[in-house]
């Protein structure tokens, strides 16, 4: 899965399952100020994710994870090795 695979991805799950207007994602955009998104909603962005891409993905790998530019890198590692 590629970098805009992944995006679209990610975009897709924001906006359907919280609401989140696509023109707010952006890399720049922090998850947790910009998007109102706190801990428990990580838990069910990661349950989502990994539903979608079929890989363990781990709360734990999220943790430095502030911005969507973040969220991409940790996703592609997870999802590409």
């Amino acid at each position: 899965m590629n970098k805009v695979q992944i995006l679209d991805m990610v975009k897709t799950i924001l906006i359907n399952d919280f609401e989140i207007d696509e023109a707010d994602i952006v890399p720049e955009t922090n998850i947790y100020e910009d998007l109102d998104i706190d801990s428990i909603d990580v838990v069910d962005l990661v349950v989502r994710l990994r539903a979608e891409t079929g890989r363990s993905i781990e709360p734990e790998n999220f943790k430095q994870v502030r911005t969507i530019e973040d969220l991409l890198a940790a996703l592609d590692q997870v999802i590409n090795h």
